[in-house]
């Protein structure tokens, strides 16, 4: 492993050794690309910052966010909730399986994808395969009714009896957050939830603002940086479907409100930048701006960003730690080149950082 000279947390050059071998001495679970898989505390996260113009790659605690910023520059954040996008369900012969939310409720109409039976603690993909189930068929999401209105493989429409306060009242009894392998107990809804959580549209949590706090948000009001919202319904990381998972992220819903607009032609305008919190910021805004002039409004984000994207709205990105051969790696490649990013990664697994949902953080600006 090979230190850079401008990495705050490795100054001195140490013998060369693998990540994996760095992290095998000092314990802990290990993802592909050496990272780490452990939780870290949302006021715990480190930041490996990322110049794309200047080969200069940094790490600091999430908490320095402000320091990295300039006043003047608008951070855009995804304000949807996390849903109870986890439901256990059984068909009429009495199959078990499960059915996980892909995007939001609409009236009493529930899309998602079906799992087999099994719990959190089998990865996904090991999963076995959900029960056949046919149009019409009726099932249950632990106490609610509902039947089937379609079905594709494993994505599934389904229809309930309940709609309303009735569905969301029972939704929220049955249902759980999508849970992860990687973490031994399970986790409760308020865990993944961001501080500024508004409307729940999520299927899963849009993770890159779980580290900003409180805290942070006032330090870069402090700092004169401004922020507004977008909601954007994040959808399912994984479906335990190899060719479902190539082709996520899905079409999803976003909602742009007019004073986010406004706030990004101020910011343009006085030539700062505008940084998004999240690949599901940058798929709403980009899609919204698309066409030239960035609309309010919702709309459906279709855009699967990579390196050969050209950005017309966002400048910078914070985003979680991924490594190449993910989905989300190739959409970063949009903001910086896929070697400088890899060099990034090696740096962060050779200080013992943690990737998936609740780990460590990136900004690339």
């Amino acid at each position: 492993m090979r230190f850079h000279r401008h990495d705050r947390t490795a100054l001195r050059p140490t013998p060369a050794r693998s990540p994996l071998d760095a992290l095998r001495s000092t314990g802990g679970n290990v993802a592909s690309g050496g990272l780490r898989t452990d939780e870290v505390s949302r006021h715990a996260v480190r930041l490996v910052a990322i110049d794309r113009d200047a080969d200069r790659i940094e790490i600091t605690a999430f908490g320095k966010l402000p320091d990295l910023l300039r006043a003047g520059d608008l951070v855009v954040v995804n304000d949807a909730a996390t849903l109870p996008a986890s439901l256990p369900a059984r068909s009429e012969r009495g199959d078990l399986f499960e059915v996980r939310l892909s995007g939001p409720v609409e009236t009493n109409r529930l899309y998602g994808v079906l799992l087999g039976a099994g719990d959190h603690r089998t990865r996904t993909e090991y999963r076995a395969a959900p029960p056949k189930l046919a149009v019409g068929e009726r099932v249950w999401l632990g106490a609610i009714a509902s039947t089937i209105a379609s079905i594709t493989g494993r994505r599934v429409e389904l229809v309930t009896r309940e709609s309303g306060d009735a569905l969301w009242q029972a939704l929220y009894a049955s249902g759980k957050p999508v849970q992860y392998a990687h973490r031994s107990e399970l986790l409760p809804l308020y865990a993944v939830q961001t501080a500024y959580a508004a409307r729940p549209w999520a299927a899963e949590m849009p993770s890159a603002g779980r580290p900003l706090t409180w805290e942070v948000l006032l330090g870069l009001r402090r700092a004169g940086v401004t922020i507004a919202t977008l909601t954007h319904a994040a959808g399912l990381s994984s479906t335990g479907d190899e060719a479902l998972d190539r082709a996520l992220p899905w079409p999803e819903r976003y909602e742009i409100p007019r004073r986010t607009i406004a706030a990004i032609s101020k910011t343009r305008e006085a030539n700062r930048r505008v940084i998004a919190i999240g690949t599901t910021v940058v798929r709403a805004l980009e899609a919204a701006g698309g066409a030239g002039e960035l609309q309010a409004g919702s709309g459906i984000a279709t855009l699967r960003l990579d390196g050969t994207s050209k950005l017309r709205v966002v400048d910078g990105l914070v985003s979680g730690l991924h490594t190449p051969g993910e989905s989300h790696f190739d959409l970063l490649t949009a903001f910086a080149p896929a070697e400088r990013l890899s060099r990034a990664i090696d740096l962060a697994a050779a200080q013992g950082l943690s990737s998936h949902e609740l780990g460590d953080a990136c900004l690339i600006l």
